[in-house]
This record gives structure tokens, C-alpha cells and sequence, in this order.
């Protein structure tokens, strides 16, 4: 395991319920699991993602992956709501079982520190820098990899299942 993901593991962010976490708590397999980090809002066209990002939930959870969504209000407001709101949508509306941590910022002087490390990775055709909209994705491998996915790549895209499957055991 590379140091960036070890550092990236141990930034601390708060939960929906104000207590502070790391990455690592949410890690399935201490060190050894695979996390997609993504930006989520309840008010964007690209909000059935969430059905994708439970459907690898509940595939992968028991082989040790974890999705962690990040709420953020930063793109034309689409995520207003309180965090008790936030959290009512996502398990009434998707079903969402997996972790969804307080609301943060992912741009700008005030981003959250989490997300200021995972903005120094490049997607794959080579951009890094800021987070472009609502559902942008992270995979963090046990390898010390972090991989990113702009928001318009679905959650079960064979490009993501792939790395997921490449680093979870059979």
C-alpha cells in the first residue's frame, strides 16, 4: 500500500451524525477493501445513479467494498436539505444501504480536505483538478491506486465493475 492511499485513508471527514471518520472506518477489510468515494445530490438528473451505486453495494459488500456518498450542495443547489432529510430521501426513495456521511464541500478554498487530496488524481483521460459535478467517482484499491470517474460514467459501467472485481478476493 502506497502512502498517498494510507494519507487519503486517514483524513478525516464527519459523519451524518457529526462524529468525525476517516476512510479507513468505512474499510471492509482494514486496508485490504475496495471504496468508491462519490459526490452525491437528491435533486440532479443524474440522481438514479444511486440505484447503480446500491446495486454494487449489495453485490460486493460481503467480498469487502463499500460505496461512501458525500452530499454536496455545491452544484446549482441541488442537495438542500438537511442531513436527517438527505438520509430519509436515500433509504426512502433508492433504498440506499450504504454509509452517507455529512454534507461537504469538494471545490473551492473551502473543499473538504478528503476532497482536496482525491482532486490531485487524474481520470483517465488524463484531467485532474476540480470535481465537475454531482456524482463524480473515486475507487480507492487496496494497491495504493485511486481511480476517477467523471460523473456521467454509471456506477456499473464495465470500466468500474472491472477494477472492483480485480481487487475484491473470489
Amino acid at each position: 500500500m502506497t502512502d498517498a492511499v494510507t494519507d487519503l485513508r486517514d483524513i478525516p471527514f464527519l459523519t451524518a451524525d457529526g462524529s468525525s471518520a476517516t476512510l479507513r472506518d468505512y474499510d471492509p477489510r482494514d486496508g485490504e477493501g475496495v471504496i468508491l468515494v462519490v459526490n452525491v445530490a437528491s435533486k440532479c438528473g443524474l440522481t438514479p445513479q444511486y440505484e447503480q451505486l446500491e446495486e454494487l453495494q449489495k453485490t460486493y459488500a460481503d467480498r469487502g467494498f463499500t460505496v461512501l456518498g458525500f452530499p454536496c450542495n455545491q452544484f446549482m443547489g441541488q442537495e438542500p436539505g438537511s442531513m436527517e432529510e438527505i438520509l430519509e430521501y436515500c433509504s426512502m426513495t433508492w433504498g440506499v444501504s450504504f454509509p452517507v456521511v455529512d454534507k461537504i464541500r469538494v471545490n473551492g478554498s473551502h473543499a473538504a480536505p478528503l476532497y482536496k487530496a482525491l482532486k490531485q488524481t487524474p481520470t483517465v483521460e488524463g484531467e485532474k483538478g476540480r470535481i465537475t459535478w454531482n456524482f463524480e467517482k473515486f475507487l480507492l484499491t487496496p494497491d495504493g491506486a485511486v481511480h476517477r470517474f467523471r460523473p456521467t460514467t454509471k456506477p456499473d459501467d464495465p470500466k468500474i465493475v472491472q477494477v472492483i472485481e480485480a481487487h475484491l478476493p473470489a
